[in-house]
């Protein structure tokens, strides 16, 4: 057995965009990893990682709605932080939400229950800023961490769901928790989802078609790195109790997002559109609470985080682990 003071990662959801990179971030410092998904196709792993640094990580496959499933995987990966992402977005909820109730609230349950009886401290989860309603609903400017949850999509009550569970956990058995809202994540391994069209439209450019993003307005637009460090960073600080808290990026209009991804691909120019509708929450959200807790998160400017998003795309195509057809 390993030594008692040895960190060692369950991330859950680890196939996905969050998850990819919060691997990257612990293979790369070193840390015993171990994944567990239902899923069997590790692109987006492929993408951020070499196939050395992947062959460093133990991959359980399970199904997150099964408990004794989750549980064995705390006990073979010895797990004694989790990062539980592991979840259906909007558009998979919005067409089965019986499935997506199982996966999403059933299945962060099971995380809690089997950290529980694993005996860890604390649970480290994803929530989102789709637990608000439609940014009209709300005093202007950025929404505060405590402001009242109207989520008007299945996905958003899940969440609001979650964190309500993490409470109980809290108030019954003492385990405490943090909740990360993301926002609009972008980066290498972001292609699916209501909020994927802005890295989308980079891969475009990279492969030098056109596309037009499904949205406009002003959002808050961060880069996937970013939220997975400080993921990990909400699972080493000492905390007690269970909170919830937003993140925040760049708040920037779809305007200057297409400018970035026309700077950093200069023949993209003019073949990158967006639609004229806002998404329907808040613009940007107030997360001076996590800065307190956590310091200063890390943070990329867009124009950096955009860059760096076509330079891996354009290195992907060149290798071929991302087809011409990818779109």
């Amino acid at each position: 057995r390993k030594p008692m003071g040895e960190e060692r990662f369950l991330i859950t959801g680890a196939l996905g965009c969050i998850g990819a990179w919060v691997v990257r971030n612990l293979v790369r410092e070193g840390v015993p990893t171990t994944i567990f998904d239902l899923g069997d196709d590790p692109h987006r792993l492929k993408l951020v990682l070499s196939d050395e640094e992947l062959s460093e990580i133990r991959l359980i496959r399970g199904d997150i709605t099964d408990l004794e499933s989750v549980e064995a995987a705390f006990q073979e990966g010895d797990a004694n932080r989790v990062v539980h992402l592991a979840a259906f977005q909007v558009p998979f909820c919005r067409a089965d939400p019986p499935l997506g109730g199982r996966v999403n609230v059933v299945g962060t349950a099971n995380v809690f229950e089997a950290a529980k009886r694993a005996g860890l401290k604390r649970v480290v989860y994803a929530s989102s800023i789709l637990v608000y309603g439609p940014h009209q609903e709300y005093p202007d400017g950025p929404i505060s961490h405590d402001a009242p949850a109207r989520p008007r999509t299945h996905y958003g009550v899940y969440k609001q769901a979650n964190e309500g569970t993490a409470r109980v956990y809290w108030l019954d058995d003492g385990l405490s928790s943090i909740g990360l809202r993301p926002y609009v994540v972008y980066g290498p391994g972001r292609d699916q989802g209501m909020t994927s069209g802005p890295t989308r439209a980079m891969l475009a450019a990279a492969l030098g078609k056109g596309y037009h993003i499904p949205y406009g307005g002003r959002c808050d637009m961060q880069f996937a790195d970013d939220v997975a460090q400080t993921f990990i960073r909400a699972a080493r600080i000492p905390f007690e109790g269970a909170d919830a808290f937003n993140l925040r990026g760049s708040v920037v209009h779809m305007r200057e997002v297409v400018a970035a991804i026309e700077a950093a691909e200069p023949a993209s120019r003019g073949k990158i559109s967006f639609e004229d509708t806002s998404l329907p929450f808040p613009e940007e959200a107030d997360d001076s609470p996590i800065v307190e807790l956590l310091g200063s998160p890390p943070y990329t400017p867009l124009t950096e985080g955009v860059a760096a998003t076509i330079a891996v795309f354009r290195k992907a195509i060149a290798s071929g682990r991302i087809s011409a057809g990818a779109l």
